[in-house]
């Protein structure tokens, strides 16, 4: 009795031809063998809906929070209420940076987790330059509603 089921076709091509395929260097260039199918066996890292949709819930609340006090300059809460709409669309930023990066994806030009290049200084300084440009003009304008 045999453990598995074999492949006899390619044994008795193997057998009429009288090699088995392979050399010291390598399978032989005359037959290639695509029998092999390589399967990932690890389901591909990506972003589920349930990971997004809070994600997207809450920077649609913040954004809209922050909007509308700044657009139609509402009464004494507004500022308040602007800074509050600030905050929790940049809880959700850093919700969805901190799952983007658990799937495997990288800021453009930093390099991939686990490679083991070094991130360019300059990429880092331009990252923080621009968050640093685009914080203080949303405090410059929710404190000119004052």
């Amino acid at each position: 009795m045999e453990a598995g089921p074999r492949d006899t076709e390619r044994e008795r091509r193997d057998a009429a031809e009288g090699t088995s395929g392979l050399s010291p260097d390598g399978p032989d260039e005359q037959e290639v063998l695509t029998d092999e199918v390589e399967v990932e066996l690890r389901p591909q890292r990506r972003l589920r809906i349930w990971q997004l949709a809070p994600i997207v819930a809450l920077a649609a609340i913040g954004s809209l929070m922050f909007a509308f006090p700044l657009a139609f300059g509402t009464g004494d809460g507004g500022a308040v209420v602007a800074m509050l709409g600030l905050l929790i669309s940049c809880c959700a930023a850093g919700w969805g940076v901190m799952a983007a990066r658990r799937v495997g994806h990288t800021w453009p030009g930093l390099p991939v987790r686990g490679s083991g290049e070094r991130p360019d200084w300059r990429v880092i300084a331009l990252y923080v330059g621009v968050g640093t440009v685009l914080v203080a003009l949303a405090v410059w304008r929710v404190a000119r509603l004052r």
